[in-house]
């Protein structure tokens, strides 16, 4: 039994599968979810987990080169739009619309759905090397 880090055996087998250059959505409760890319679904209730404890839970253990996020996210979720600003550089995240962030989440190999009950709490994570 692993004794630190993502303790879901889903969700840990699937990071343990990506690659370079692999998408990991991470999206509210309330993100149409595309056919396509797996799902790992954590909601629970409303607010649990929370949109921010799965983005630094991932972050812990991914490596990430690069992230998407939509822009109504600056208006309409303050908290969710420092959080990204934080953990990435002004280079690393890009800002499309609602929609174009919609269309792009069907090309993820990985959906991870929190319980978050806040608008545009989703981010497209692009993964990295460690080298």
């Amino acid at each position: 039994m692993k004794k630190a880090g993502i303790l879901n055996r889903h969700l840990s087998g699937a990071l343990a599968e990506l690659g370079h250059g692999d998408g990991v959505l991470v999206c509210d409760a309330g993100m149409p979810i595309p056919d396509g890319p797996r799902v790992v679904d954590l909601a629970f209730r409303a607010g649990v987990p929370s949109f921010a404890e799965v983005v630094e839970g991932l972050l812990a253990e991914l490596v990430v080169e690069g992230a998407t996020a939509a822009a109504e996210v600056r208006d309409a979720n303050p908290g969710a739009a420092k959080l990204l600003d934080g953990h990435f550089g002004a280079g690393d995240l890009d800002f499309v619309s609602h929609e174009r962030l919609k269309e792009l989440s069907a090309g993820a190999r990985l959906v991870v759905r929190t319980g978050e009950a806040r608008p545009y709490a989703n981010v497209l994570l692009r993964c990295g090397v460690f080298f």
